[in-house]
């Protein structure tokens, strides 16, 4: 098409937006929201569909909180995920570009548009259990499973908020010998950032190893791979079958928060309500 006429067609996606309302509890993360959509709605839930984000929840969010929505938008099918321009944006770009811009807002009585309302009030951490990101469950309900392996970081919870949340569990702890965990921030700036805070000091002497900017085990081409038998928990996004290597091993996703929290235990542990 491109080398005939010298355009892209592309169709416009249909839009499923996800009304959030609640207020989130103690050690609820935006990672444990967006894993509970996916298993509402299924890994093909909003398959060429744009993910829309809204509600009292939503608009409560930090910009580090939306983005973790928005990077999950394809573990349901979507073409992208967005949240509506608003205060939080704009301070969030004021230094980072002088560039004017167009805040745009959604049609609601568009025929293309699907609501989806949900409560998160009595949303407890969420873990995403083997193989598909939408076999989802409470943390509490899997706290059995023995781990191997804990990875802190990717383009999902790599920011200095999941860092932060991830040292103020490790803070004065020990990791659980015999149990890897791996800190890697999502960007040199944020990794910058984290030492100025002195939460690498927290992570080394927790016991974690903590690593340069990059993806890490994530596309299972890195430090951090997992061995046959082995089961990884991870705060990325994504836990196919060899994702992290071995085809044998096993992966679970979680936040930050849970993750820290299973380090220190050696199995997947959900953080008590306070």
């Amino acid at each position: 098409m491109v080398f005939a006429t010298g355009q892209l067609w592309f169709k416009v996606p249909e839009t499923n937006r996800f009304n959030i309302t609640g207020k989130l509890q103690e050690n609820v993360t935006s990672k444990d929201v967006i894993l509970n959509i996916i298993g509402q709605v299924g890994q093909d839930g909003s398959t060429y569909k744009s993910c829309e984000y809204a509600g009292e929840t939503i608009k409560e969010m930090e910009m580090s909180d939306r983005m973790v929505l928005s990077n999950m938008a394809i573990e349901m099918g979507g073409k992208t995920g967005i949240v509506e321009a608003d205060k939080i944006t704009d301070e969030y770009l004021k230094n980072r570009t002088d560039k004017s811009y167009t805040k745009f807002t959604t049609d609601l009585d568009a025929p293309s548009l699907n609501t989806i309302d949900i409560d998160v009030s009595d949303l407890e951490p969420q873990v995403a259990c083997p193989n598909y990101v939408d076999n989802v469950k409470a943390a509490s309900e899997v706290e059995d499973v023995e781990i191997d392996q804990v990875f802190i970081g990717s383009c999902t919870n790599g920011r200095l908020k999941d860092l932060r949340q991830a040292a103020k569990v490790l803070k004065g702890k020990k990791i659980k010998n015999g149990v890897r965990t791996l800190v890697i921030p999502a960007s040199r700036t944020i990794y910058q950032q984290a030492l100025k805070e002195g939460l690498m000091d927290i992570f080394v002497e927790a016991g974690a190893l903590v690593c340069n900017p990059c993806c890490g085990p994530c596309l299972g081409g890195h430090i951090g791979l997992i061995g046959d038998g082995e089961v990884s928990l991870s705060t990325s996004n994504r836990n196919f079958k060899g994702r992290q290597g071995s085809p044998e091993g096993k992966v679970y996703l979680s936040s930050p928060i849970v993750a820290a929290e299973s380090a220190i235990t050696g199995h997947i542990t959900s953080p008590e309500r306070k």
